[in-house]
């Protein structure tokens, strides 16, 4: 089976030092999505938060060899399903942001663990148990 995805728009950043991971980092950037996208961010509000799903584009092809790695934050050999890092078969990246404005096309985000340029694949609502206002209708 061959899957394709074509990104829906893009992330950019001035920050040059980005943390490895969305739960540490205080980045601040903006989600540009194409503009035939737009309708799609109604919804989206500051202070609500978003999961964010890109394409690590810069990652060197995969090869067998990635499938253990040492972890930069447990400092030890490790599966690369257990981690976090962008070597991976699909080099696919879900990140948790913070919401901090929303204008026409574009989605300002703190928190983000991508480098300026990153291809964004598909937006989500981060739902947490519990929430009575939460959109989980199943396809």
């Amino acid at each position: 089976m061959r899957i394709e995805m074509t990104p829906i728009g893009v992330f950019h950043t001035a920050e040059q030092q980005i943390p490895r991971h969305w739960s540490v980092s205080q980045v601040k950037g903006e989600i540009e999505i194409d503009a035939i996208y737009q309708e799609g961010l109604n919804g989206i509000a500051p202070g609500q938060r978003i999961v964010v799903l890109f394409y690590f584009h810069k990652s060197s092809p995969f090869d067998s060899r990635l499938l253990i790695q040492t972890s930069a934050a447990r400092h030890r050999a490790m599966g690369v399903f257990s981690i976090c890092s962008p070597h991976r078969p699909n080099p696919i990246g879900l990140s948790v942001l913070e919401v901090l404005d929303v204008h026409e096309n574009r989605i300002f985000v703190n928190h983000a663990d991508m480098i300026d340029g990153t291809p964004i694949l598909d937006i989500k609502p981060h739902i947490e148990a519990g929430n009575p206002g939460a959109d989980t209708e199943e396809q």
